[in-house]
């Protein structure tokens, strides 16, 4: 195992990139490790190279820590990013990885016109909606048995 020996509990020495094909391994593997219904190889394979407009990997002492993933959506009167993947490999968590990655995401989505950046999160993660809320994302909406185990989705927003 590796330690992080980030600077006063920050992200420093960690980089972010635009993450490439041969990032998909790494990526799947905090994939799994994070979240109980994965999305499979195949589908991350899919997002990387057709739908998503953007995908970052964090790297930090020489390996892959974390990922974002995203896509901007467009509706008759709005344009919007839409953060479709966010982790960071839970021996990373709270060194201001996953801050880093969203940063980078709603630079890319804001440079690109959109007005603000949505997401959706499981009701009972009080963690990750704690770590959005803290960020300045707001709920808006909850889709009833939004997951494949019944669970809720909160849908939160950032406007820019």
């Amino acid at each position: 195992m590796v330690t992080f020996r980030g600077v006063g509990g920050t992200a420093a020495g960690c980089s972010i990139r635009k993450a490439t094909i041969e990032d998909i391994p790494d990526i799947y593997r905090i994939e799994l490790m994070c979240f109980p219904d994965p999305w499979d190889y195949k589908a991350m394979f899919e997002m990387m190279t057709i739908y998503l407009t953007s995908f970052y990997v964090a790297e930090a002492e020489g390996r892959i820590v974390g990922f974002s993933a995203g896509a901007i959506e467009e509706t008759d009167n709005e344009k919007y990013g839409h953060i479709c993947n966010l982790a960071v490999s839970p021996d990373m968590q709270g060194f201001g990885i996953g801050r880093l990655l969203l940063r980078k995401l709603e630079r890319d989505f804001f440079i690109q016109g959109c007005t603000a950046c949505s997401l959706e999160v499981r009701a009972g993660n009080i963690s990750a909606r704690g770590f959005y809320e803290n960020i300045g994302y707001e709920d808006v909406i909850v889709f009833g048995n939004y997951y494949k185990d019944g669970e809720d989705a909160v849908v939160m927003m950032r406007w820019f």
